[in-house]
């Protein structure tokens, strides 16, 4: 045990320290504080969620004038904690030298960290506000481009906050 950078010993504890009492009694008075606050409940097929920009839902890929935006660095891939993404680059005759030919997420492994957002040079791959998910197979839960490219109109307002807040 530390406190304030100097270790504190046993035979430096108080008694009530040592019997762990008051500690106790404060978990209950926290728990009891929660029964009675107010309940908060959503209908949720009537009334829908809406998240805030902070909310990081299902990974897209930013579309931008009809392309995408990613440059197939795969960092996104480097750096998933799930080893959902894979990434194949390919080379490409505009400004931009390479392209994702097969950019795939895997939805069932993503544990929508976000990691792949932070690390991302071009922002291409954004966290949205979508959180509805439902599969019916394994095969049906690895997005490709055709289901990762989104406008960017779409998800302006997540691209502002990230601006904001890095």
């Amino acid at each position: 045990m530390s406190q304030n950078g100097k270790m504190i010993r046993k035979e430096d504890l108080s008694f009530w320290q040592r019997i762990y009492i008051p500690e106790i009694l404060k978990g209950l008075r926290l728990t009891f504080m929660a029964l009675f606050r107010r309940k908060i409940t959503i209908q949720y097929p009537e009334k829908r969620f809406t998240p805030p920009d902070s909310f990081r839902g299902r990974p897209v890929l930013v579309e931008e004038n009809g392309v995408e935006r990613c440059v197939a660095c795969g960092l996104c891939s480097r750096v998933c904690p799930a080893l959902a993404i894979e990434v194949q680059a390919n080379e490409t005759a505009l400004e931009k030298e390479r392209y994702p030919e097969k950019f795939e997420i895997n939805m069932v492994r993503c544990i929508f960290c976000g990691f792949c957002e932070e690390v991302c040079p071009e922002e291409a791959i954004i966290m949205s506000k979508e959180y509805e998910l439902v599969f019916e197979s394994q095969e049906e839960a690895v997005f490709g481009k055709d289901k990762l490219l989104v406008p960017i109109e779409k998800v302006r307002d997540r691209l502002e906050f990230l601006h904001k807040h890095r």
